[in-house]
Parts: C-alpha cells; structure tokens; sequence
C-alpha cells in the first residue's frame, strides 16, 4: 500500500510482531514488517503466523513480510523494532530506501555510537522527524490484548498526532512528552535498576528491603535523567514510573534475571552474553559519563557499586549492606 497511511515497521522479532499485529488489526490497508529472516517472512505471509516468536499465534490478514528494503518507500511511519546494538548500522545500510519525510518511531531500549542516545544517532543521520516509544510492555501481552501503556516521545508539530491515530480504539494507550531524551535515558536507566532489585530479591525476598531499595533507586534514576538535561515529569509518564517498577520486579524481566543470578552468585560473562541484557552494557556507559565530573559517581551510589560489579573481583554477598550504609546525596 503506498501513500500517507503505509505504515511500516523494521523487524518483526516480539514487539515488532505484536505492535505491527495491533495496528493491523486497527487500521484499513496492508501493514508491512521488514525483516532479513527469511524463514519468519515465509511464514507471516503464507500461514499468518511467526513461528519463531508466536507460534501457534494467528496473526492479521493485511499484516504482511518482506526481507526486501525497497518496500518501505511510501511509507509515512516506519517504527524501529531492533535491538539497539544492530539498529545505527542496519539502517545506515539502508539509507536509500527510508523516505525523508517518514516519521521514525524507535523502540529499541539501548545506546548507539558511544555514549550517545539512539535518537541522538539518528537525528545526525536522518533528515525525518524521530520519536521514542517506550513504556511498560511485554510482547506477549501487547499481542494477546492486554492493555498496555506506552511513553510516545516526539518533537511535537502534530507528530505525536499522527503516531497515536494508530492506536485509536486499540489496547494500547499513549501518553505524551516532548522530553525526547529523558524517555530515551528512563527507557535505559530502568534495566539498570532492574539489575539491582534482581540481586536485592535473590538474597533476601524481603518486601520491606525490596521497596526501601525500590525507592531509593527511582530517586537515584530521576537524579541522572535530571543530571543529564531530562525533565522530572518525564518520570511519571508510563516509560518512567511504570516501566521501571515493570522490569524491576517481573521474573519475565531480562536484566531483573541477571540480578538474580548475580545474587545467587550464578553470574558468568557466557550467561550475560546469552541474553543480550541492555542493562549491564548501560551501566558501564552511564558510569563513564558520569566520571568524567570530578566526585559525581558519589551523587549515584547504587550505580556506582553495581559498576563494580562488572569490573572487577566483587563480594555479593556484600552488595545490599553497602547500598544500605551509603549516604544519599
């Protein structure tokens, strides 16, 4: 379908499958997933399901695959459904094809080059209007009908208009925000946190310790997203409150499950490796931006004793009595 209403979206893993399947089921006309397993595209398009990440899972006539970039000329938003670590090159190899004036939604969670946000990155390559979209969401909720929320962060002139038409009478609910990168920091900051209440529950399943640390740490994040030029009333949106408390305290979290395999004293460099955690890699990124300023690490304590964590011989079992006697800044 080419015109203003062809939507389409760059990978068709979990969220790319489950978003691309709501808006189909939304919206009149084909929706396009762009995708180089072959495989998948074979098996959206010939039995409309994708067997790798939903099997069983019947997915939306009009929701089509290809493995061919060509096909994402003419669309008017392209969403970005793959993994931050792959996203800058992948696109930057398909340039050509993505339209000028398309808007780019990314929903990658994650840094790009160095320490630079992934809507930073883009908006050096890219002419388009760039969004953010993130918020508390598992996949497979999101494509079994769930309600679910989530932040659109947009550089307003009726963006954020456009976006949220698609979702109109859907499952999915939006809210708002101009402060594109504090929704981009909270979206890396929380898998961070979520490290530290994995190892804070492995080592003691105690509700009391689970939300005094829970709430130190939220404090913690605002004090970097605010550091770093974010806006408070950012945190509040669903990408700050609701998607940190998500990931922090959800065994389908990934970075939580690292935490409780640091806690259980489980943690090796093949486990953190195998399942790709964002949150170890960002806290290796936060903690050398924030020791370029002379005595900042000492402002964000619980970062800086998870930093230690992964850079050097560390005793866990130590871990939640030094958070405890840190002073808060």
């Amino acid at each position: 379908m080419e015109g203003k209403n062809k939507i389409s979206v760059i990978g068709a893993g979990t969220i790319g499958t489950a978003l691309g399947n709501i808006i189909a089921e939304n919206n009149q006309g084909e929706i396009l997933l762009v995708s180089i397993e072959e495989n998948v595209v074979r098996a959206i398009n010939e039995q409309h399901i994708n067997a790798r990440y939903f099997p069983g899972h019947h997915l939306h006539a009009s929701l089509r695959a290809t493995n061919d970039e060509s096909r994402l000329h003419g669309s008017s938003i392209i969403f970005l459904a793959i993994p931050s670590v792959a996203m800058l090159d992948y696109l930057k190899s398909i340039k050509e094809h993505i339209p000028g004036d398309a808007i780019l939604v990314n929903l990658a969670k994650g840094f790009g080059y160095g320490e630079n946000t992934i809507v930073e990155c883009l908006n050096r390559e890219f002419v388009n209007p760039i969004c953010t979209l993130k918020g508390p969401s598992f996949a497979k909720e999101i494509i079994n009908h769930i309600p679910t929320g989530f932040t659109l962060g947009h550089p307003g002139a009726g963006i954020d208009l456009q976006v949220s038409e698609l979702f109109k009478g859907s499952t999915i609910y939006l809210d708002f925000s101009e402060d594109i990168q504090g929704v981009e920091f909270l979206s890396i900051l929380k898998n961070i946190y979520a490290i530290v209440l994995g190892i804070v529950d492995a080592q003691y399943n105690s509700p009391n310790l689970r939300f005094l640390i829970l709430t130190r740490a939220f404090r913690e994040m605002m004090n970097i997203m605010l550091y770093f030029g974010g806006k408070e009333e950012t945190l509040y949106k669903y990408c700050g409150y609701g998607d940190f408390t998500l990931t922090a305290l959800n065994d389908l979290s990934r970075n939580r499950t690292l935490g409780l395999l640091i806690g259980k004293g489980f943690f090796t460099e093949h486990v953190s490796h195998e399942l790709v955690l964002e949150g170890k890699t960002a806290a290796t990124v936060f903690y050398n931006k924030i020791a370029k300023e002379t005595g900042a690490e000492n402002r964000f304590p619980i970062m800086s004793e998870l930093y230690r964590i992964f850079t050097g011989k560390y005793d866990i079992s130590k871990f939640v009595s030094s958070v405890l006697e840190m002073e808060e800044p």
